[in-house]
This record gives structure tokens, C-alpha cells and sequence, in this order.
């Protein structure tokens, strides 16, 4: 009962909020948490940078992770977007809502 747990940061709760909206009504993710207090640091154009940021875990199928690469090309608000995911083992009643929740692909 695989699942597909992907995140990504932004600068703001609006922009998170915006794309956990939007990924839930396409039907592209099940779930998506949003933890605020992050801050990310890194360098960026020769520049060190510490930035607050919000995190969103995306809930989804493996079976959609090119569609939701597409989506945050098209939607992410940074030019060079974290988007980190994994496979994981889940319940098999989590597993069977997940499933009931998004567009499979």
C-alpha cells in the first residue's frame, strides 16, 4: 500500500495555502499539511540567505508524481523549487482513502 509524500517550501502561508487549494481540487494530492516556522538556509547567486519559509507535504499516488511536477512548474512561485518525495509504506485503510481522493493516473 504505497503512497507518494512529496514537499516543497514557499515564502508565504498565502502561496502555500494557494497551492494546497489548488492541488486538492485538481484532485493531484489527498492531502496536503502545511507546517509554518521553517527557515531555510542556503546560499542563492553567490549570496547566503536564511529565509522563513512554509513547508507543504503533499499526499498522493506514485502514479502522479509527473503530473505534479507539471503542476509546480507551472504554479510554483520560486524559479528553482525544493520538490523532494519519497514512496512510502501507509495503512491499508489511509492507502484506500488516498486512492478514493485522487485523479489516478
Amino acid at each position: 500500500m504505497d503512497i507518494l509524500s512529496l514537499t516543497t517550501t514557499v515564502a508565504t502561508r498565502e502561496d502555500a495555502q494557494r497551492l494546497a487549494r489548488a492541488l486538492v481540487e485538481q484532485r493531484l494530492a489527498a492531502c496536503v499539511q502545511l507546517d509554518e516556522g521553517v527557515q531555510s538556509h542556503y546560499r542563492w547567486e553567490g549570496a547566503f540567505c536564511a529565509d522563513p519559509e512554509v513547508r507543504l507535504t503533499v499526499k498522493t499516488l506514485p502514479s502522479l508524481l509527473p503530473r505534479l511536477q507539471a503542476f509546480f512548474a507551472e504554479e510554483h512561485p520560486y524559479d528553482v523549487p525544493q520538490l523532494l518525495w519519497q514512496t512510502m509504506a501507509a495503512s491499508p485503510a489511509y492507502a484506500e482513502w488516498l486512492r478514493g481522493e485522487v485523479a489516478a493516473a
